[in-house]
């Protein structure tokens, strides 16, 4: 995969967001899945499934969006010299 480097850095370097959003998510979900049929919960476990999808390839493409503006920063300094 062309990306792969970018995901090992990403993982790397990758800060575990609040659990306590997470709770709130699993909540509204345990409350959602007494109301709706079936049928309904797949379908909406299905968007989520694509959401994260969606979430995970944006925030790839913005960590390689940075390293690759800080690289080319990086490329433009010139190193100090005493002499």
């Amino acid at each position: 995969m062309e990306n792969e480097y970018m995901r090992v850095l990403r993982q790397r370097f990758f800060v575990e967001p609040d659990m306590a959003l997470q709770k709130e998510i699993e909540a509204s979900w345990r409350g959602l899945s007494e109301r709706v049929s079936r049928e309904d919960q797949k379908r909406i476990l299905g968007l989520i499934d694509l959401q994260a999808a969606l979430l995970e390839e944006s925030t790839l493409a913005s960590f390689a969006a940075g390293f690759q503006v800080a690289l080319g920063i990086a490329s433009e300094l010139k190193p100090y010299s005493f002499a």
